[in-house]
């Protein structure tokens, strides 16, 4: 099986290697990610101006563009034979209503449009925690095993959150888990005619039982499905 990973943060991103190291035991990878990162430009595509997408190495390409831009040529023009589209893992959580603002979950969305399964793997970062990538692709890789195996309507695609802080000896259980559709809490610090974003993910508000409860309080791997346009169980 053919799979292409991608991510936002860029060709270099240390997520990006360890997921390739789990890739690589669930199949044939190619990469096709972006040369710069990408991080929260959420479904944004060129198609005005050229896409310089260069090969690196056997497999390996990196694009001027954006994560969608990227899923967009790896599965119209590298791999249209891919079996799937992992986009990840991406340094800090994309649960509730970062889904829409997410470069890592754009990519994992734009496969769903055209028509192929697809995970969306993100790890969020405690307060004033590191993560230890190794330890972090070793977590994931059983996640993605399950879902790989499992079937995936049309027009969908999985989320996959996992906790933190963990290390090599954690036992993490996967929680399948609802979108949590709270806005972050946050404000602006006004300075003059600039606006400056004032907010934490760690304090947003959240309900028991779904996404960001399942990964912020519970330590659980949160696993959503999401459908194109809209969230679903």
């Amino acid at each position: 099986m053919k799979i292409v990973i991608t991510n936002d943060d860029g060709i270099d991103a240390p997520g990006l290697e360890a997921l390739l190291r789990c890739a690589r035991r669930l199949g044939d990878v190619v990469i096709v990610a972006p040369r710069h990162p990408q991080s929260g430009v959420a479904h944004r595509v060129t198609t005005r101006e050229p896409i310089r997408l260069t090969e690196l190495a056997a497999n390996r390409h990196s694009v001027d563009g954006t994560p969608a831009d990227c899923a967009r040529i790896a599965l119209k023009v590298i791999a249209p034979d891919a079996g799937w589209l992992i986009s990840g893992i991406n340094a800090g959580a994309n649960l509730g209503s970062d889904v829409y603002n997410s470069g890592t979950v754009a990519a994992a969305r734009e496969a769903a449009i055209l028509g192929y399964r697809a995970i969306a793997v993100s790890q969020y970062i405690a307060r004033d925690q590191k993560v230890d990538w190794s330890v972090t692709g070793d977590h994931a890789c059983p996640v993605l095993q399950i879902l790989l195996s499992r079937d995936l309507a049309q027009g969908h695609f999985w989320n996959v959150n996992l906790p933190h802080p963990i290390d090599k000896n954690s036992v993490l259980a996967y929680e399948f888990c609802e979108l949590d559709t709270h806005p972050h809490n946050y404000t602006f610090h006004r300075n003059g005619d600039e606006l400056t974003y004032r907010g934490t993910i760690h304090a947003r508000p959240r309900d028991a039982g779904k996404d960001v409860a399942v990964c912020f309080d519970e330590g659980r791997i949160a696993i959503t499905r999401l459908a194109v346009g809209t969230a679903e169980l």
